[in-house]
């Protein structure tokens, strides 16, 4: 028997899960991506791009493909598409869980100014003129509009168009995973004395966390939403045992659970 999977990914994690899943012989397996990411990474395994319409439209795609298992693994700051596939699994009746990937901690001798949106992160720059490195992706840069003073570094894994109506910017275009050394000779080279940041936690990006930690920079972190409470986990390997699991008790029965 096949079981049909769905992954809500965006994540590195995502793409690892699917990786791992996508040789087993009993699943059927489907990654799906929101689509702001022009070039993402090539996968072997079935791929749709782009949303489902909110809530309602994916319990209908949930229902129309039989879907026996949803699996959000989307980034954590991606609370509306968390919260809409909580709801759409409950509408469909499909069962759901979820990767919760932990955040960073601040560590000793880490000058975090903590904010709880994109809008007070630029507030929280000041007015006098700094010179900011912005780690965000390109949907949230444009609000630094409002901060023109500031001398800008932005780093995206796609090119920022429009791009910023600022007098200062420079633009990388790069994908992680980044070295803390590699972090450190770039905020050093574009004499960065502030660093725009979300709590995304993992290792791929954590490098200029650490980095500026070494130089004394500060850095604006921006918290996380609260995200559903669904049976979660907080890594690939833990998932995919949850994966594991969730076939053996939900489609071979108790007795097989058991070893029996």
């Amino acid at each position: 028997m096949t079981h049909r999977i769905l992954i809500l990914g965006g994540t590195t994690e995502a793409r690892q899960l699917a990786e791992k899943l996508v040789a087993r012989t009993d699943v059927s397996l489907t990654l799906s991506l929101a689509g702001r990411t022009e070039n993402p990474v090539a996968q072997d395994l079935t791929t749709r791009t782009g949303g489902f319409g909110g809530a309602a439209g994916l319990a209908a795609y949930l229902r129309e493909t039989h879907i026996d298992l949803l699996i959000d693994a989307t980034h954590p700051y991606a609370a509306q598409i968390s919260a809409n596939a909580t709801e759409a699994a409950h509408e469909a009746g499909v069962p759901i869980i979820a990767l919760r990937r932990p955040g960073w901690e601040p560590a000793e001798g880490d000058r975090w100014t903590l904010v709880d949106s994109v809008a007070s992160a630029v507030t929280a720059l000041g007015s006098a003129p700094r010179h900011v490195f912005l780690a965000l992706g390109r949907q949230e840069v444009a609000a630094f509009e409002a901060a023109p003073q500031h001398h800008y570094l932005i780093r995206s894994v796609d090119p920022v168009e429009p791009r910023l109506a600022v007098p200062d910017a420079t633009y990388l275009l790069a994908r992680g995973p980044f070295r803390e050394a590699d972090e450190r000779a770039l905020l050093l080279e574009h004499r960065i004395d502030v660093v725009v940041s979300k709590n995304s936690g993992g290792e791929a990006t954590y490098g200029k966390i650490a980095a500026a930690r070494a130089l004394g920079i500060e850095v604006v972190m921006i918290r996380r939403s609260t995200l559903p409470d669904v049976p979660s986990a907080e890594t690939v390997e833990a998932l995919a045992a949850m994966v594991d699991h969730f076939l053996v008790s939900h489609f071979l029965g108790p007795a097989a659970e058991r070893g029996v």
